[in-house]
């Protein structure tokens, strides 16, 4: 059988990662597609996701905590290496479900995922030839300027963090208005509007931080176009999987067990 392909779910808390796992995991058993979740959060409390392999069975945020009385961050932290001395059970699991993709979950908060030392030990564990990074887009940031940048400075953080490809990924894309819409997408299409947005706000210390930081941004490299996806609607989830694939196979699709249908 076919290594699966593995896509990492990140982003700022609250950007609606699990939600947008679920429903990309619905959308591929809708398509013929076998899709296996993997949850990494160990405080996960989302009742919606239904994990097939789930990281609390073996640490919990919790038990963290009654255990060595910690509070929550000083149990995120600890949970974080606990997780990379799990990670082979995680991965030996995994393997017993044959699947064509993982789909994984991680933390919550974007900084335990990405400047965790452990969590490059878990991602070198469970990755193969096939694997993704996914970086989400909070609309609520993305809709200023400043907040875009910000965005684009974690995503591209995430990335050379784990020399990953990257899939940038705008969620909850419906409850933005279509003029919001379109002038988020075409920021992520040309620095150049972005760089005009910044210079229509007032000049703050934001603004002039803002404006130097996409410049260094552009200067390690172009710039990857954000893809609108809503859960709530299940709109984009195709688009998503063909850049997956176009990671993957160069274009070529997986052969499901029955016509994909599409948004």
């Amino acid at each position: 059988m076919e290594e699966p392909g593995t896509v990492y779910f990140t982003g700022t808390a609250g950007a609606g990662k699990t939600t947008f796992v679920r429903a990309f995991a619905d959308w591929m058993k809708s398509a013929g597609y076998d899709a296996t979740i993997v949850n990494l959060d160990p405080g996960a409390e989302n009742p919606d996701l239904a994990p097939d392999v789930d990281i609390r069975e073996w640490v919990r945020l919790d038990d963290l905590e009654d255990e060595y009385g910690l509070g929550p961050n000083g149990a995120q932290v600890a949970a974080a290496d606990m997780i990379a001395l799990k990670i082979f059970e995680v991965k030996q699991a995994v393997a017993e479900l044959k699947t064509d993709y993982v789909l994984v979950d991680t933390p919550g908060q974007v900084e335990l995922f990405a400047f965790r030392e452990a969590s490059r030990a878990i991602v070198d564990a469970l990755s193969g030839d096939r694997s993704v990074l996914a970086f989400l887009y909070d609309p609520a940031l993305a809709r200023t300027p400043t907040g875009f940048v910000t965005l684009l400075m974690l995503s591209a953080t995430v990335e050379f963090r784990f020399r990953l490809p990257l899939v940038n990924v705008l969620a909850k894309s419906d409850v933005l208005t279509p003029a919001q819409l379109a002038e988020i997408t075409a920021w992520s299409d040309e620095p150049g509007e972005v760089q005009d947005a910044l210079s229509r706000e007032a000049l703050t210390l934001d603004r002039q931080l803002s404006s130097e930081l996409l410049r260094a941004i552009e200067g390690m490299g172009p710039l990857t176009g954000l893809m609108p996806t809503s859960s709530k609607e299940a709109t984009g989830m195709d688009g998503f999987y063909r850049a997956c694939q176009r990671v993957f196979l160069g274009g070529e699709d997986l052969e499901p067990s029955h016509a994909p249908s599409v948004d």
